[in-house]
């Protein structure tokens, strides 16, 4: 006796169809699975014969053998229950094998038999467009129904799929419309009216906003730091179908997805805690997971108290800020996660945190200072475009009653920028300004004589390194759209240069 049926495996983000097969055949009662399955997928035997049990269906006493085609992928997870259960049963002839020839089966089994929710079903969908009817646990039909070419079957329990495939129980498929959700007004609770003074701070996180740039925060204990890194979510531009598509894939590989959300429709903000792992923070594992920086796609990471997270913990954020992916190498396979990110970092300006502030006075040397600012390494700030101090604000202004800019006024102003840079770079592989190479810069960043002496100064003035000089040109390009500018002015340049307060020397 034979079965086939399809299901489907993940590969890191990517989706994989999978055939199995099964034979049963006379002999000693023996339940076998082979094809790479990992602890998980061999347990799935276990499951698989008390559920067929507990719904009425007979499960015979045979030698049972269960193939995974392909068998060079490796199968994680319980997501193939429910195909090699349904294999099963066309094997006994319960399910007639051509109803059930295209369809692809993904899900868990309880020992009930009920049919629980799995992880990567947006992915799988992805698959099976126009091609194969796509039958998964109800709680997870929404978020695969994203992917509108592909005829999504949300079930509950093993006989409800066995009526479903032999045709004595209709299912409408589920329809979702994506592009419904992403208009509907998400109401962020934090917004930027709620900071008192921080004028220039402000400021400079709607240029990081506007033109994607990574930006550190230094300033004193409680100078609002963490407040507003909290508050940038609702001044960012909005997620686009196809970034809230990539988004949601890589949180429903994750399993973070709440269970009643079908789509990511505002920007991520991931904010980890400094005892994070490496593998915590770019992802991997023994079982390789994305980690914050790719739960955080499309949106922002904030690290706060950056200089409290291991050495090599930042250190490992290089490549991802710089390719925008994180490569997982591991003996059988070679896994890549999507990571374009805003990165905000804050820290204090010392030691003792009150270096430069006008009430109270620091006690460290320069020496300590320096010693202390060196935990963050010069290839990671090199890849830092916004360096801001953030001062403590008077106790008048965060008591006095003033009318502040909304979050919605800002994000217009950003989106508008955002879809200036989005038209001038339709030809080219870049998203925003800060995605710029120096072959870019040279083409977009043009810049007149009396803004070439400028900048030519304030690096020699201000003691400014020479891999300032690309970021400075990266951020005044966004001034100048937030402007409503295609050329760089003087004035833009000069904002920008005061955006570099990390590259300048330490007062003794």
């Amino acid at each position: 006796m034979f079965g086939r049926v399809f299901s489907a495996a993940l590969q890191g983000l990517e989706a994989h169809l999978i055939e199995i097969e099964v034979d049963i055949r006379g002999g000693l009662p023996q339940f076998s699975v082979v094809g790479l399955p990992d602890a998980t997928v061999r347990e799935s035997r276990d499951r698989v014969r008390a559920a067929l049990k507990n719904t009425g269906f007979s499960f015979p006493a045979k030698k049972i053998t269960v193939n995974l085609a392909p068998a060079g992928i490796k199968k994680e997870g319980s997501g193939l229950d429910l195909g090699i259960a349904i294999a099963i049963l066309v094997a006994l002839d319960v399910v007639t094998p051509e109803t059930v020839a295209n369809h692809v089966l993904v899900g868990e089994l309880s020992l009930a038999g009920q049919v629980k929710p799995v992880t990567g079903s947006l992915s799988i969908s992805m698959i099976c467009r126009n091609t194969h009817p796509f039958i998964v646990p109800i709680e997870n039909a929404s978020e695969a129904a994203m992917v509108q070419e592909t005829k999504v079957y949300g079930v509950q329990t093993l006989p409800e799929v066995v009526e479903f495939l032999n045709g004595n129980l209709p299912l409408a498929p589920t329809t979702m419309d994506p592009k419904l959700l992403l208009n509907t007004h998400q109401n962020l609770d934090d917004n930027f009216s709620d900071v008192k003074g921080q004028d220039h701070a402000k400021r400079a996180l709607e240029v990081a906003a506007a033109g994607g740039h990574n930006t550190l925060l230094i300033g004193p204990p409680g100078s609002g730091k963490t407040m507003l890194a909290q508050r940038l979510p609702s001044i960012l531009p909005p997620l686009s179908l196809d970034e809230a598509l990539e988004a949601t894939r890589v949180h429903s590989i994750a399993g973070t997805l709440s269970h009643n959300q079908a789509l990511i429709t505002t920007r991520p903000f991931r904010a980890p805690h400094h005892n994070i792992s490496e593998a915590g923070l770019v992802g991997g594992g023994t079982m390789p997971k994305p980690g914050e920086v790719s739960l955080a796609h499309h949106g922002v990471l904030f690290l706060d108290e950056v200089l409290e997270f291991k050495r090599p913990v930042l250190d490992s954020l290089r490549q991802p800020l710089e390719n925008g992916t994180v490569t997982v190498t591991r003996v059988q396979a070679s896994l890549q996660y999507p990571a374009h990110i805003m990165l905000i970092g804050a820290m204090n300006p010392c030691p003792c945190g009150y270096h430069g502030d006008r009430t109270r006075e620091c006690q460290c040397t320069p020496t300590q200072i320096q010693r202390y600012r060196s935990r963050l390494s010069g290839p990671l700030l090199d890849r830092i475009d916004i360096q801001l101090d953030v001062p403590a604000v008077p106790v008048s202004q965060i008591s006095h009653e003033t009318v502040t800019e909304q979050s919605d006024t800002i994000r217009q102003r950003v989106a508008n920028a955002h879809k200036r840079q989005s038209f001038r770079y339709r030809k080219e592989r870049v998203f925003n300004n800060a995605q710029l190479r120096p072959r870019h810069i040279k083409k977009y960043c043009g810049i007149d004589q009396l803004g070439q002496q400028l900048l030519e100064q304030a690096v020699t003035r201000l003691s400014l390194s020479a891999r300032a000089y690309g970021r400075i040109l990266r951020v005044a390009r966004t001034i100048a759209d937030l402007a409503d500018s295609e050329a760089i002015t003087p004035t833009h340049l000069a904002e920008a240069i005061q955006y570099r307060s990390f590259d300048r020397p330490i007062p003794t």
